[in-house]
């Protein structure tokens, strides 16, 4: 297979303890960055984060206890990367960047919290795998699944593992929101590569199929990451309308029931009216 860790592969070895798989328990040591530049760079975001105001470099010195040089260099390298922002001549404070980030950040863990329960809740009506994934450039992310042995499935996408856009039913999801231009650098950059025989590697090909999700809302993968997997899609919103995630429901191509969808429509509706979406 030509992407990574996208599936898992049910053996004896998922059932064992986490130190028979050579996991190893972390030591309060290893809590400690092993790079002083990084040690020295954490300090001093944690300082300007405690202070609502700026620091001077000289305060930030000495609270640091870092030479003065020291810490501009550092300072001046976070500025560059907007992770630190200078008020004035001299004075720092946190840059915009974090804020960006901490809102990616919560943004994903609240998907993920309000999608848990619902989730759970379709896979013990359909007994079939229940994913949900996130669009990470060009690919797409798979952060929380609900699934039993019970469903058939030979092979369940893992938790971290990702597949391009184009070969996945949220994928396509994510794809339908791209204007023409953007549809196109998409196609340039992964070339549309294929995996299996079904997958969509003309550009024409998956505008059509892309038209039909716009028009349902729906997105599917007719064994197109994955040779006897299928796989429908219905998208979750939050409270700006955004598309921040899609729920997918996996199944052998052969058990794919039809009559599924109103239920992962539904559920994917309760996840989004979660984050604060309202349909206009």
């Amino acid at each position: 297979m030509n992407y990574n860790d996208k599936v898992h592969r049910h053996s004896s070895e998922s059932s064992k303890p986490s130190h028979e798989l050579g996991t190893q328990p972390i030591h309060a040591d290893a809590l400690t960055p092993t790079i002083q530049v990084l040690q020295r760079m954490f300090s001093l975001i944690d300082l300007l984060a405690s202070r609502q105001e700026a620091m001077s470099l000289k305060e930030i010195s000495e609270k640091t206890q870092l030479h003065p040089s020291t810490a501009h260099r550092i300072l001046n390298d976070l500025a560059i990367g907007r992770y630190v922002q200078r008020a004035d001549v001299g004075s720092y404070r946190l840059g915009l960047r974090l804020l960006e980030l901490g809102n990616a950040v919560k943004e994903r863990l609240n998907v993920r919290d309000a999608a848990l329960e619902p989730m759970r809740e379709l896979h013990r009506h359909i007994e079939q795998s229940v994913n949900l994934s996130l669009c990470q450039g060009d690919e797409i992310i798979y952060i929380e699944r609900a699934y039993s042995e019970r469903s058939g499935m030979q092979v369940v996408r893992a938790i971290g593992g990702h597949a391009p856009l184009h070969l996945t039913s949220v994928g396509k999801l994510f794809l339908a929101t791209q204007n023409p231009q953007e549809l196109h650098a998409y196609a340039m950059r992964t070339q549309l590569k294929g995996n299996t025989k079904n997958s969509l590697d003309e550009f024409a090909k998956l505008e059509l199929d892309l038209e039909r999700v716009r028009a349902s809302g729906v997105a599917r993968d007719n064994e197109e990451l994955e040779l006897g997997v299928k796989c429908m899609a219905c998208g979750i919103y939050d409270d700006q309308g955004q598309l921040v995630a899609g729920l997918s429901i996996s199944a052998p191509a052969d058990r794919l029931n039809e009559s599924w969808l109103t239920q992962l429509q539904e559920t994917a509706h309760q996840i989004s009216h979660a984050l604060g979406h309202r349909e206009t």
